[in-house]
């Protein structure tokens, strides 16, 4: 569990929001690939990202991930929707964070998507048919 945020000093925060389709998209990928998942950005050759249920950072590998920026705070407390943004805080420790973002963002909902493809084939699968019990009860 990535656990720096509190130790490395931040140059700033402030509050935004995150589309629900990508906040979504990371729950459901939370719950059936692991707690955290770590994906390496394309074209971002040692920054990575880290996933977590309360938080989502970019760090720099190179650096002993120091963190880049991160969203977290994430406010879904009494959340009775599937379709609004969702308010956040983004915190950022680096100068450059901020051209990093949108990228990233995008990125991650490519290698989401391929991962939980990839984790979606189930071998061996069948269907089972179920007897109606009204149609036994006529045909006795």
């Amino acid at each position: 569990m990535y656990t720096r945020l509190s130790e490395v000093p931040e140059l700033g925060s402030w509050s935004s929001t995150v589309s629900a389709v990508h906040y979504n998209h990371v729950q459901v990928a939370l719950k059936r690939l692991g707690n955290e998942i770590r994906l390496q950005i394309p074209k971002l050759k040692h920054l990575d990202l880290i996933l977590q249920k309360d938080a989502w950072i970019i760090v720099d590998r190179v650096l002993n991930d120091i963190p880049v920026t991160a969203w977290c705070d994430f406010k879904t407390h009494h959340r009775s929707n599937l379709h609004e943004p969702i308010v956040c805080t983004i915190r950022n420790y680096h100068a450059a964070a901020g051209m990093v973002r949108t990228r990233t963002i995008e990125a991650m909902e490519l290698m989401l998507g391929e991962l939980l493809e990839e984790g979606s084939e189930v071998q061996n699968a069948s269907i089972l048919s179920f007897k109606n019990p009204d149609k036994t009860k006529d045909n006795e």
